[in-house]
Protein backbone atom coordinates (compact mmCIF):
# COMPACT_ATOMS: atom_id res chain seq x y z
CA UNK A 1 0.00 0.00 0.00
CA UNK A 2 1.07 3.59 -0.58
CA UNK A 3 0.87 4.33 3.15
CA UNK A 4 3.22 1.52 4.16
CA UNK A 5 6.53 2.45 5.66
CA UNK A 6 9.81 1.83 3.90
CA UNK A 7 10.50 -1.88 3.93
CA UNK A 8 14.10 -3.04 3.60
CA UNK A 9 13.04 -6.57 2.65
CA UNK A 10 11.03 -5.33 -0.34
CA UNK A 11 13.92 -3.15 -1.44
CA UNK A 12 16.28 -6.09 -1.17
CA UNK A 13 13.95 -8.22 -3.29
CA UNK A 14 13.83 -5.55 -6.01
CA UNK A 15 17.60 -5.21 -6.02
CA UNK A 16 18.02 -8.98 -6.32
CA UNK A 17 15.53 -9.00 -9.21
CA UNK A 18 17.52 -6.35 -11.07
CA UNK A 19 20.78 -8.27 -10.63
CA UNK A 20 19.13 -11.45 -11.88
CA UNK A 21 17.75 -9.61 -14.90
CA UNK A 22 21.19 -8.07 -15.54
CA UNK A 23 22.77 -11.52 -15.36
CA UNK A 24 20.30 -12.86 -17.90
CA UNK A 25 20.99 -9.99 -20.31
CA UNK A 26 24.64 -10.85 -20.74
CA UNK A 27 25.17 -8.77 -23.87
CA UNK A 28 24.04 -5.56 -22.17
CA UNK A 29 26.20 -6.34 -19.12
CA UNK A 30 29.20 -6.99 -21.38
CA UNK A 31 28.65 -3.64 -23.15
CA UNK A 32 28.45 -1.85 -19.79
CA UNK A 33 31.92 -3.14 -18.97
CA UNK A 34 33.35 -3.24 -22.50
CA UNK A 35 32.65 0.35 -23.59
CA UNK A 36 34.46 2.09 -20.69
CA UNK A 37 37.31 -0.43 -20.88
CA UNK A 38 37.67 0.21 -24.61
CA UNK A 39 37.70 3.98 -24.05
CA UNK A 40 40.38 3.61 -21.38
CA UNK A 41 42.62 1.53 -23.63
CA UNK A 42 42.15 3.72 -26.69
CA UNK A 43 42.72 7.02 -24.90
CA UNK A 44 45.56 5.61 -22.84
CA UNK A 45 47.54 3.80 -25.53
CA UNK A 46 46.34 4.68 -29.02
CA UNK A 47 45.94 8.45 -28.84
CA UNK A 48 49.06 10.49 -29.55
CA UNK A 49 49.12 14.15 -30.55
CA UNK A 50 52.86 14.04 -31.30
CA UNK A 51 53.20 11.56 -34.19
CA UNK A 52 56.65 10.26 -35.03
CA UNK A 53 58.12 7.86 -37.57
CA UNK A 54 56.22 9.67 -40.31
CA UNK A 55 56.79 8.14 -43.77
CA UNK A 56 59.17 10.32 -45.76
CA UNK A 57 60.54 10.21 -49.29
CA UNK A 58 64.02 11.54 -50.10
CA UNK A 59 64.43 12.90 -53.63
CA UNK A 60 68.20 13.29 -53.74
CA UNK A 61 70.02 14.90 -56.67
CA UNK A 62 73.33 15.16 -54.84
CA UNK A 63 74.77 11.95 -53.40
CA UNK A 64 77.53 13.14 -51.13
CA UNK A 65 78.71 12.70 -47.52
CA UNK A 66 76.83 15.87 -46.56
CA UNK A 67 73.51 14.62 -47.87
CA UNK A 68 74.02 11.20 -46.30
CA UNK A 69 74.66 12.85 -42.96
CA UNK A 70 71.54 14.95 -43.29
CA UNK A 71 69.35 11.95 -44.18
CA UNK A 72 70.75 10.02 -41.21
CA UNK A 73 69.99 13.00 -38.96
CA UNK A 74 66.40 12.97 -40.24
CA UNK A 75 65.93 9.37 -39.17
CA UNK A 76 67.71 9.90 -35.84
CA UNK A 77 65.24 12.68 -34.98
CA UNK A 78 62.54 9.93 -34.72
CA UNK A 79 60.05 12.14 -36.56
CA UNK A 80 60.95 10.89 -40.04
CA UNK A 81 61.07 7.33 -41.40
CA UNK A 82 62.58 7.13 -44.85
CA UNK A 83 60.39 4.77 -46.88
CA UNK A 84 60.82 5.91 -50.48
CA UNK A 85 63.58 7.17 -52.77
CA UNK A 86 61.80 8.55 -55.85
CA UNK A 87 63.87 9.18 -58.94
CA UNK A 88 61.58 11.64 -60.70
CA UNK A 89 59.52 14.66 -59.65
CA UNK A 90 56.36 12.95 -60.94
CA UNK A 91 56.99 9.91 -58.75
CA UNK A 92 57.55 12.11 -55.70
CA UNK A 93 54.37 14.07 -56.44
CA UNK A 94 52.33 10.87 -56.74
CA UNK A 95 53.59 9.60 -53.39
CA UNK A 96 52.34 12.74 -51.63
CA UNK A 97 49.12 12.92 -53.58
CA UNK A 98 48.12 9.37 -52.69
CA UNK A 99 49.11 9.74 -49.05
CA UNK A 100 51.93 7.19 -49.25
CA UNK A 101 54.31 9.64 -47.57
CA UNK A 102 53.84 12.66 -45.33
CA UNK A 103 56.97 14.48 -46.53
CA UNK A 104 59.21 14.66 -49.57
CA UNK A 105 62.71 15.99 -48.90
CA UNK A 106 64.27 17.24 -52.15
CA UNK A 107 68.01 17.85 -52.14
CA UNK A 108 69.10 19.80 -55.23
CA UNK A 109 72.01 19.05 -57.51
CA UNK A 110 75.29 20.73 -56.60
CA UNK A 111 74.15 20.98 -52.98
CA UNK A 112 77.58 20.01 -51.62
CA UNK A 113 79.43 22.37 -53.98
CA UNK A 114 77.32 25.35 -52.96
CA UNK A 115 77.57 24.33 -49.30
CA UNK A 116 81.38 24.39 -49.15
CA UNK A 117 81.39 27.70 -51.03
CA UNK A 118 79.22 29.22 -48.34
CA UNK A 119 76.37 29.88 -50.79
CA UNK A 120 73.74 28.51 -48.36
CA UNK A 121 71.94 26.12 -50.73
CA UNK A 122 68.30 25.24 -50.18
CA UNK A 123 66.59 21.97 -49.33
CA UNK A 124 62.90 21.74 -50.20
CA UNK A 125 60.51 20.05 -47.76
CA UNK A 126 57.24 19.14 -49.48
CA UNK A 127 54.54 18.53 -46.85
CA UNK A 128 51.14 16.85 -47.02
CA UNK A 129 49.46 19.46 -44.83
CA UNK A 130 45.89 18.18 -45.03
CA UNK A 131 46.15 17.49 -41.28
CA UNK A 132 48.18 20.35 -39.77
CA UNK A 133 48.37 18.68 -36.34
CA UNK A 134 50.26 15.72 -37.79
CA UNK A 135 53.21 17.70 -39.12
CA UNK A 136 53.83 20.65 -36.79
CA UNK A 137 56.38 19.03 -34.47
CA UNK A 138 58.16 17.28 -37.33
CA UNK A 139 58.65 20.60 -39.16
CA UNK A 140 60.02 22.17 -35.98
CA UNK A 141 62.46 19.25 -35.65
CA UNK A 142 63.78 19.56 -39.19
CA UNK A 143 64.28 23.30 -38.71
CA UNK A 144 66.55 22.45 -35.77
CA UNK A 145 68.46 20.02 -37.97
CA UNK A 146 69.17 22.78 -40.47
CA UNK A 147 71.36 24.46 -37.83
CA UNK A 148 73.40 21.57 -36.46
CA UNK A 149 72.91 18.38 -38.53
CA UNK A 150 76.13 18.91 -40.51
CA UNK A 151 78.34 20.15 -37.67
CA UNK A 152 80.26 16.87 -37.57
CA UNK A 153 81.25 17.26 -41.22
CA UNK A 154 81.99 20.97 -41.08
CA UNK A 155 85.53 20.75 -39.81
CA UNK A 156 88.88 22.25 -40.79
CA UNK A 157 88.45 24.96 -43.43
CA UNK A 158 84.67 24.52 -43.23
CA UNK A 159 84.51 25.19 -39.48
CA UNK A 160 83.61 28.82 -40.13
CA UNK A 161 80.26 27.69 -41.55
CA UNK A 162 79.19 26.64 -38.05
CA UNK A 163 79.66 30.10 -36.62
CA UNK A 164 77.50 31.90 -39.14
CA UNK A 165 73.89 31.38 -40.22
CA UNK A 166 72.75 27.79 -40.85
CA UNK A 167 74.90 26.35 -43.65
CA UNK A 168 71.83 25.65 -45.76
CA UNK A 169 68.27 26.91 -45.99
CA UNK A 170 65.15 24.85 -45.49
CA UNK A 171 62.19 25.82 -47.67
CA UNK A 172 58.88 24.30 -46.61
CA UNK A 173 56.00 23.86 -49.03
CA UNK A 174 52.72 22.95 -47.34
CA UNK A 175 50.54 21.37 -49.96
CA UNK A 176 46.72 21.22 -50.02
CA UNK A 177 46.36 23.38 -46.90
CA UNK A 178 49.12 26.01 -46.95
CA UNK A 179 47.50 28.17 -44.28
CA UNK A 180 47.08 25.24 -41.89
CA UNK A 181 43.33 25.75 -41.48
CA UNK A 182 42.02 22.92 -39.32
CA UNK A 183 38.48 23.14 -40.76
CA UNK A 184 39.78 21.92 -44.10
CA UNK A 185 40.71 18.64 -42.44
CA UNK A 186 37.88 18.36 -39.89
CA UNK A 187 34.80 19.33 -41.90
CA UNK A 188 35.21 16.65 -44.64
CA UNK A 189 35.85 14.16 -41.85
CA UNK A 190 32.62 15.17 -40.14
CA UNK A 191 30.78 13.86 -43.21
CA UNK A 192 32.15 10.37 -42.62
CA UNK A 193 31.55 10.50 -38.87
CA UNK A 194 27.92 11.58 -39.17
CA UNK A 195 27.18 8.97 -41.83
CA UNK A 196 28.80 6.24 -39.72
CA UNK A 197 26.77 7.10 -36.63
CA UNK A 198 23.40 7.62 -38.31
CA UNK A 199 23.56 4.84 -40.89
CA UNK A 200 24.72 2.15 -38.46
CA UNK A 201 22.30 3.14 -35.72
CA UNK A 202 19.23 3.60 -37.96
CA UNK A 203 19.65 0.23 -39.58
CA UNK A 204 20.59 -1.52 -36.34
CA UNK A 205 17.15 -0.60 -35.07
CA UNK A 206 15.31 -1.68 -38.22
CA UNK A 207 14.83 -5.42 -37.74
CA UNK A 208 14.97 -5.20 -33.94
CA UNK A 209 12.08 -2.71 -33.94
CA UNK A 210 9.94 -5.04 -36.03
CA UNK A 211 10.57 -7.92 -33.63
CA UNK A 212 9.63 -5.83 -30.61
CA UNK A 213 6.48 -4.50 -32.27
CA UNK A 214 5.40 -7.95 -33.40
CA UNK A 215 5.44 -7.10 -37.11
CA UNK A 216 8.26 -9.50 -37.87
CA UNK A 217 5.75 -12.35 -38.34
CA UNK A 218 4.15 -10.52 -41.26
CA UNK A 219 7.56 -9.98 -42.86
CA UNK A 220 8.49 -13.63 -42.46
CA UNK A 221 5.28 -14.84 -44.11
CA UNK A 222 6.00 -12.80 -47.23
CA UNK A 223 7.69 -14.58 -50.19
CA UNK A 224 10.97 -12.64 -49.89
CA UNK A 225 14.53 -13.78 -49.58
CA UNK A 226 16.95 -12.60 -46.86
CA UNK A 227 18.94 -10.52 -49.38
CA UNK A 228 15.73 -8.82 -50.53
CA UNK A 229 14.81 -7.99 -46.95
CA UNK A 230 18.27 -6.58 -46.37
CA UNK A 231 18.17 -4.43 -49.50
CA UNK A 232 14.67 -3.26 -48.63
CA UNK A 233 15.90 -2.07 -45.26
CA UNK A 234 19.03 -0.45 -46.66
CA UNK A 235 17.87 1.46 -49.76
CA UNK A 236 15.65 4.05 -48.03
CA UNK A 237 18.52 5.02 -45.76
CA UNK A 238 20.86 5.43 -48.73
CA UNK A 239 18.62 8.29 -49.84
CA UNK A 240 18.80 9.72 -46.31
CA UNK A 241 22.60 9.47 -46.44
CA UNK A 242 22.76 11.45 -49.67
CA UNK A 243 20.51 14.14 -48.22
CA UNK A 244 22.84 14.43 -45.22
CA UNK A 245 25.80 14.62 -47.58
CA UNK A 246 24.32 17.47 -49.60
CA UNK A 247 23.66 19.46 -46.43
CA UNK A 248 27.14 18.86 -45.03
CA UNK A 249 28.92 19.68 -48.28
CA UNK A 250 26.85 22.84 -48.70
CA UNK A 251 27.85 23.94 -45.19
CA UNK A 252 31.48 23.01 -45.90
CA UNK A 253 31.48 25.14 -49.04
CA UNK A 254 29.54 28.19 -47.95
CA UNK A 255 30.17 28.36 -44.20
CA UNK A 256 33.70 26.97 -43.81
CA UNK A 257 34.99 27.66 -47.36
CA UNK A 258 36.49 24.20 -47.69
CA UNK A 259 38.07 23.85 -51.15
CA UNK A 260 36.50 21.22 -53.38
CA UNK A 261 39.12 20.55 -56.01
CA UNK A 262 38.19 17.04 -57.10
CA UNK A 263 35.20 15.47 -58.81
CA UNK A 264 31.97 15.45 -56.82
CA UNK A 265 30.73 12.69 -59.12
CA UNK A 266 33.62 10.48 -58.02
CA UNK A 267 32.90 11.37 -54.40
CA UNK A 268 29.25 10.45 -54.92
CA UNK A 269 30.23 7.00 -56.19
CA UNK A 270 32.57 6.39 -53.25
CA UNK A 271 29.89 7.68 -50.91
CA UNK A 272 27.43 5.06 -52.16
CA UNK A 273 29.87 2.29 -51.25
CA UNK A 274 30.59 3.79 -47.83
CA UNK A 275 26.94 4.30 -46.94
CA UNK A 276 26.02 0.79 -48.08
CA UNK A 277 28.85 -0.64 -45.98
CA UNK A 278 27.68 1.12 -42.82
CA UNK A 279 24.09 0.12 -43.44
CA UNK A 280 25.20 -3.51 -43.81
CA UNK A 281 26.99 -3.21 -40.45
CA UNK A 282 23.81 -1.88 -38.87
CA UNK A 283 21.74 -4.67 -40.40
CA UNK A 284 24.18 -7.22 -38.99
CA UNK A 285 23.80 -5.71 -35.52
CA UNK A 286 20.02 -5.89 -35.85
CA UNK A 287 20.25 -9.64 -36.46
CA UNK A 288 22.37 -10.07 -33.33
CA UNK A 289 20.47 -7.82 -30.91
CA UNK A 290 17.45 -9.02 -28.96
CA UNK A 291 16.06 -5.54 -28.36
CA UNK A 292 16.59 -1.96 -29.43
CA UNK A 293 18.77 -1.15 -26.42
CA UNK A 294 21.25 -3.85 -27.41
CA UNK A 295 21.19 -2.60 -31.00
CA UNK A 296 22.08 0.92 -29.87
CA UNK A 297 24.83 -0.43 -27.61
CA UNK A 298 26.37 -2.35 -30.50
CA UNK A 299 26.25 0.74 -32.69
CA UNK A 300 28.05 2.78 -30.00
CA UNK A 301 30.60 -0.01 -29.54
CA UNK A 302 31.34 0.19 -33.28
CA UNK A 303 31.28 3.98 -33.44
CA UNK A 304 33.81 4.69 -30.66
CA UNK A 305 36.82 2.97 -32.25
CA UNK A 306 35.75 4.32 -35.64
CA UNK A 307 35.98 7.91 -34.48
CA UNK A 308 39.13 7.40 -32.38
CA UNK A 309 41.20 5.13 -34.65
CA UNK A 310 40.29 6.42 -38.11
CA UNK A 311 42.39 9.58 -38.05
CA UNK A 312 39.43 11.91 -37.53
CA UNK A 313 40.22 13.19 -34.04
CA UNK A 314 43.92 12.35 -33.82
CA UNK A 315 46.68 11.84 -36.42
CA UNK A 316 46.43 8.30 -37.77
CA UNK A 317 50.19 7.87 -38.09
CA UNK A 318 50.66 8.95 -34.48
CA UNK A 319 48.99 5.78 -33.19
CA UNK A 320 50.93 2.61 -32.35
CA UNK A 321 51.12 -0.05 -35.05
CA UNK A 322 48.51 -2.33 -33.46
CA UNK A 323 46.03 0.57 -33.33
CA UNK A 324 46.72 1.38 -36.98
CA UNK A 325 46.00 -2.25 -37.89
CA UNK A 326 42.61 -2.00 -36.18
CA UNK A 327 42.00 1.34 -37.88
CA UNK A 328 42.71 -0.17 -41.29
CA UNK A 329 39.78 -2.55 -40.78
CA UNK A 330 37.30 0.25 -40.10
CA UNK A 331 35.38 1.70 -43.09
CA UNK A 332 35.63 5.26 -41.75
CA UNK A 333 39.44 5.20 -42.03
CA UNK A 334 39.32 4.57 -45.75
CA UNK A 335 36.47 6.97 -46.41
CA UNK A 336 38.30 9.81 -44.65
CA UNK A 337 41.25 9.28 -46.98
CA UNK A 338 38.90 9.24 -49.96
CA UNK A 339 36.88 12.34 -49.10
CA UNK A 340 39.89 14.40 -48.03
CA UNK A 341 41.84 13.23 -51.05
CA UNK A 342 39.10 14.16 -53.51
CA UNK A 343 38.15 17.50 -51.95
CA UNK A 344 41.57 18.79 -50.92
CA UNK A 345 43.97 17.06 -53.32
CA UNK A 346 41.81 16.51 -56.38
CA UNK A 347 42.41 12.76 -56.32
CA UNK A 348 41.20 10.71 -59.26
CA UNK A 349 39.90 7.14 -59.52
CA UNK A 350 43.38 5.65 -59.55
CA UNK A 351 44.34 7.54 -56.39
CA UNK A 352 41.44 6.18 -54.34
CA UNK A 353 41.45 2.67 -55.78
CA UNK A 354 43.12 1.00 -52.77
CA UNK A 355 40.78 2.53 -50.21
CA UNK A 356 37.72 1.88 -52.37
CA UNK A 357 38.79 -1.75 -52.70
CA UNK A 358 39.11 -2.02 -48.92
CA UNK A 359 35.56 -0.66 -48.52
CA UNK A 360 34.23 -3.08 -51.13
CA UNK A 361 35.90 -6.04 -49.41
CA UNK A 362 34.49 -5.01 -46.03
CA UNK A 363 31.02 -4.68 -47.59
CA UNK A 364 31.16 -8.17 -49.09
CA UNK A 365 32.29 -9.75 -45.81
CA UNK A 366 29.79 -7.94 -43.58
CA UNK A 367 26.95 -8.64 -46.02
CA UNK A 368 27.76 -12.35 -45.95
CA UNK A 369 27.70 -12.29 -42.15
CA UNK A 370 24.40 -10.40 -42.10
CA UNK A 371 22.71 -12.84 -44.48
CA UNK A 372 24.03 -15.80 -42.52
CA UNK A 373 22.73 -14.34 -39.26
CA UNK A 374 19.34 -13.26 -40.60
CA UNK A 375 16.60 -15.05 -38.75
CA UNK A 376 14.34 -17.06 -41.03
CA UNK A 377 12.09 -17.70 -38.06
CA UNK A 378 11.37 -16.02 -34.73
CA UNK A 379 13.01 -18.87 -32.79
Amino acid sequence: MMGDRFNLARLNALIRKEFIQMRRDRLTFAMMLGIPLMQLLLFGYAINSDPKQLPTAVFNHDHSPFTRTFVTALENSKYFRITEYPTTAQEADTLVNRGKVQFVVEIPANFSRDLVRGAHPSILLDIDATDPSATGNAVAAINMLARDALNRDLTGPLLKLQSTAPPFQLITHQRYNPEGISQYNIVPGVLGVILTLTMVMFTALAVTREVERGTMENLLTMPVRPFEVMMGKIFPYIAVGYIQTVLILAAARWLFHVPMIGSLTLLSAALLLFVATNLAVGFTFSTLARNQLQAVQMAVFFFLPSILLSGFMFPFRGMPIWAQWIGEVLPLTHFLRIVRGILLKGNTTGDILMDSGALALFFVIITAIALNRYRQTLD
